[in-house]
């Protein structure tokens, strides 16, 4: 019987000093995948490594728990002490109930975020071009892949903005619906403006700005996003050109004021303009929000908008936890199923092989002239002899040793309760 383990670390476990030391790059995982195979007889196995988890899934019919665990370790050379301390391990039912949760999004940094999926996807493709995916490993990812699909489907687990960059971005979709006819003016060139550029970007916005301080660092940012870059102080000459403004810098007075907003409302002819403050202190004047065609949004509004998503994404969870449980038992159900296969393989073969053989003789001895109705008679005899005899020799010595169970379940699978 295999044994299915799941070791790792995650950003709950680990800081990032561990996790950047513990991760396998895509182009290790084969070499990786067959020393694990080699050094553990783990005879399946397959790795997910991301910037917020490195996982090994991998199934082995006899192995210490102590040598599993030790392996990340001895593999990438980092003294187990130091690593040791940061390590779940997972085993059968609750291993399988893990991966479902990871590839449904429940155990991820943003509750419910689709990108690990894809990560898993990836970690199956490479585990089976690497040649370490058995048919246990292989159903596992199957059906965590459909089960995934089903959470998304049947749940709002990942309909609901749950980050600032997100949030002002599903903002924006709502007062322009399609993007594609929008252009967007991006203040600032950190963290927060890369990712709303990279989500109005999926969202197909016709073109983006950035302006920065330091323009230098606003084309890093532009580079894979077709881009333009502008200083600070061109804002005012193409401020009228944006649908769509969000700032983040770290400018301790305000980049646009009132008037600036209203001249390029002006040269607009007074078209709306979103706008999402997203810097403490502000970049935006608040009185901008005064102005009739100006839609202003702070932080904390986007902070509101997140909470209430959040407890939505919540209550999805909890709905995605009620499909999952049920499915973790459904797939070791298949697992016990394979041991049935083999043993019915077996019967198949005892009784072909006694089936050939009695039909050999009996064709002998009609080709030696024995009347018809005798030689069937010796082939049932033969073969009913030779299906039982075994059986009925085992049973026997079961009920000389009192093993009732045996005998339990010999009338059950003869159907002889009747």
């Amino acid at each position: 019987m295999m044994t299915l383990f799941a070791i790792g670390l995650n950003y709950k476990t680990a800081p990032i000093d561990i996790r950047e030391k513990v991760s396998f790059p895509q182009a290790s995982l084969p070499l990786a995948l067959k020393n694990l195979g080699q050094s553990h007889q783990a005879l399946e196995a397959a790795i997910l490594s991301t910037c917020n988890r490195t996982e090994i899934y991998c199934g082995a019919p006899t192995v210490e728990v102590e040598q599993i665990l030790s392996w990340p370790g001895n593999y990438l050379g980092i003294p187990q002490e130091h690593i040791r301390p940061y390590l779940y391990l997972h085993q059968d039912a609750d291993a399988v109930r893990h991966i479902l949760r990871v590839a449904s999004g429940l155990d991820s940094m943003v509750l419910g975020e689709p990108q690990v999926l894809g990560q898993m996807k990836t970690a199956y493709q490479s585990a089976n071009h690497a040649g370490t995916l058995g048919k246990h490993l292989r159903r596992l990812f199957q059906h965590t892949f459909s089960v995934a699909k089903q959470v998304r489907t049947d749940t709002c687990i990942g309909e609901s903005a749950v980050s600032v960059a997100y949030a002002a971005v599903s903002l924006a979709k709502q007062i322009f619906g399609d993007l594609s006819h929008s252009n967007a003016l991006l203040i600032g060139a950190g963290e927060t403006i890369e990712l709303v550029a990279q989500h109005l970007k999926r969202q197909g916005v016709k073109h983006i700005m950035i302006a920065n301080r330091t323009v230098d660092r606003a084309r890093l940012i532009a580079k894979d996003l077709a881009a333009d870059v502008m200083p600070l102080s061109d804002i005012p000459a193409y401020l009228h050109r944006a649908d769509i403004v969000v700032s983040s810098t770290g400018s301790q007075l305000p980049i646009l004021g009132k008037g600036t907003v209203e001249s390029a409302l002006k040269a607009r002819k007074y078209r709306p303009i979103f706008l999402v403050d997203i810097a403490v202190p502000r970049d935006i004047e608040p009185e901008v929000g005064h102005l009739d065609d100006a839609y202003l949004y702070t932080v904390d509004d986007l902070r509101s908008v997140i909470k209430e998503n959040l407890n939505s994404r919540r209550e999805a969870a909890q709905q995605a936890e009620d499909i999952i449980e049920p499915q973790v038992f459904h797939y070791l159900d298949w697992v016990q199923s394979l041991s049935a296969v083999d043993i019915i393989r077996n019967i198949r073969e005892q009784g072909e092989s006694a089936r050939d053989e009695a039909l050999a003789r009996a064709l002998k001895m009609l080709h030696n002239g024995k009347p018809a109705e005798a030689v069937i008679q010796h082939l049932a005899h033969t073969l009913t002899n030779k299906m039982l005899h075994t059986p009925s020799v085992q049973l026997q010595q079961a009920s000389k040793q009192g093993q009732d169970d045996v005998l339990k379940a010999a009338a059950t699978l003869f159907d002889l309760d009747r």
